[in-house]
């Protein structure tokens, strides 16, 4: 299991010095030139998300709310809040900005969250790059209480979290994650094979 420290942020991230974690294990496809690199950081408000993906053939075609954005090319953040609680959220987007929120245990007992001014309750950018495209959001610590309740971001807590880029209908199909997700078929719903995430 890999393992990965959240670093602690005072006001809005300095994401030169947040170190990043490698999505580098191709599983289920082929090693292609596609990259991606994951930067993560929090304080009491909740956890900040960098996602960087080095792509030649993006695909962006999807625009609707709730939209399948794994057709797409896509990065994703999973993460289990509480660690002796299997539940956990999936965020995925796509270079659209078009992002599909979801909690539960599996993908077949997802809730799926479209909240009321999605923009400003996830703070999220997005923007090409030279080389590809990148992502920036904030998951509020309110929208982690939903769930579950009196929740709290604090120094020495564990939770579990796996990142992954995927793009199903793409030139290039693939399946790339941080933490090595060992079933037989494609599937990035499996919180057992997260990885561990400390926050510093």
């Amino acid at each position: 299991m890999r393992t990965y420290t959240i670093t602690k942020v005072s006001g809005t991230p300095d994401w030169s010095k947040i170190k990043a974690l490698d999505v580098d294990n191709y599983q289920w496809c082929e090693r292609l030139d596609i990259q991606m690199k994951s930067q993560i950081c929090y304080d009491e408000e909740g956890i900040y998300v960098h996602l960087r993906a080095w792509e030649k053939d993006i695909r962006a075609e999807l625009t609707a709310p709730l939209s399948m954005v794994c057709e797409d090319s896509c990065m994703e953040f999973f993460f289990r809040p509480v660690a002796e609680d299997m539940r956990y959220f999936n965020l995925e987007i796509n270079p659209n900005g078009q992002m599909f929120i979801g909690f539960g245990y599996d993908a077949e007992d997802f809730v799926r969250l479209a909240p009321e001014g999605e923009d400003d309750f996830l703070e999220k950018r997005w923007n090409y790059t030279e080389d590809g495209w990148e992502v920036f959001y904030k998951i509020p610590t309110s929208l982690i209480r939903i769930f579950f309740p009196g929740y709290h971001l604090q120094s020495g807590m564990t939770i579990y979290a796996n990142s992954y880029k995927c793009g199903d209908k793409t030139v290039k199909p693939h399946f790339i994650s941080w933490n090595f997700v060992d079933v037989p078929e494609p599937s990035f719903h499996q919180p057992a094979h997260f990885g561990q995430m400390i926050l510093e």
